[in-house]
């Protein structure tokens, strides 16, 4: 495992700077109606964009479930991506005791700490399907304009479209976690685990079907042998 302390920072900082500027997002929002969606949309897609853009060239994750598609695919090792996991976990968590103690407490509560929801007249397995669905189109994205050697050189932009599209669809059923370190921090935070389950599982597994899709069956011909990428980059 090469360089652990610089693919831990950026993991951390990258996940801290997309849990604080989201959860910011939502607290400001609060109660403003239909403009409030459309605003913690950009606010995630336009955060992810420029954090992605500034870690890819030593990680780019910034997601378990993200992580975990490149390790069932081969494209990282077991302990870096280990590593990676609790990196995200600490810095989500540490994002969302920021805000819990810079935050007035009464915008703090009123956002219920920024935690992801699962809306009343979901059933648990349609929030499921829902994270499974939104976060494989992620997955599927990251691989397409960041791993594939061929894809358009466009940073994070159209993976932090992805976020906002996905949270446009789906933020009002579920919360559109599509990353469990996103859910876990701010649930730890407020000692609310509600749908955890939903929030890991879900992403999990669409990040997993869309890694294998991409890597087995659009990445590369079989003539066109390819290494994985050292250490889960997302560039080759």
């Amino acid at each position: 495992m090469r360089d652990p302390h610089r693919h831990f920072s950026a993991e951390f900082v990258g996940t801290f700077g997309l849990v604080f500027i989201g959860g910011g997002a939502i607290i400001a929002a609060h109660d403003a109606g239909p403009g409030g969606l459309l605003a913690v949309a950009l606010a995630h897609g336009l955060i992810l964009a420029l954090m992605v853009t500034a870690t890819m060239r030593i990680s780019g994750h910034l997601n378990p479930a993200v992580t975990l598609g490149f390790l069932a695919v081969r494209r990282i090792e077991p302990m870096m991506a280990g590593l990676y996991i609790v990196a995200q976990l600490l810095g989500a968590t540490a994002a969302a005791f920021a805000l819990k103690l810079l935050v007035p407490s009464d915008l703090f509560l009123a956002a219920h700490g920024t935690i992801q929801e699962v809306a009343v007249g979901v059933s648990g397995v349609q929030a499921f399907g829902l994270e499974a669905i939104a976060t494989f189109f992620l997955t599927f994205m990251v691989f397409g304009t960041a791993v594939d050697p061929r894809a358009p050189q466009v940073g994070g932009f159209a993976i932090g479209l992805t976020i906002a599209a996905d949270i446009l669809a789906i933020g009002p059923l579920t919360g559109a976690s599509m990353n469990p370190a996103r859910s876990f921090g701010p649930a730890f935070a407020t000692q609310n685990f509600v749908g955890q389950v939903v929030y890991w599982l879900g992403p999990i597994v669409g990040s997993v079907l869309a890694a294998l899709l991409y890597h087995h069956v659009l990445l590369r011909s079989p003539s066109e042998p390819a290494e994985p990428a050292d250490h889960g980059e997302l560039t080759e």
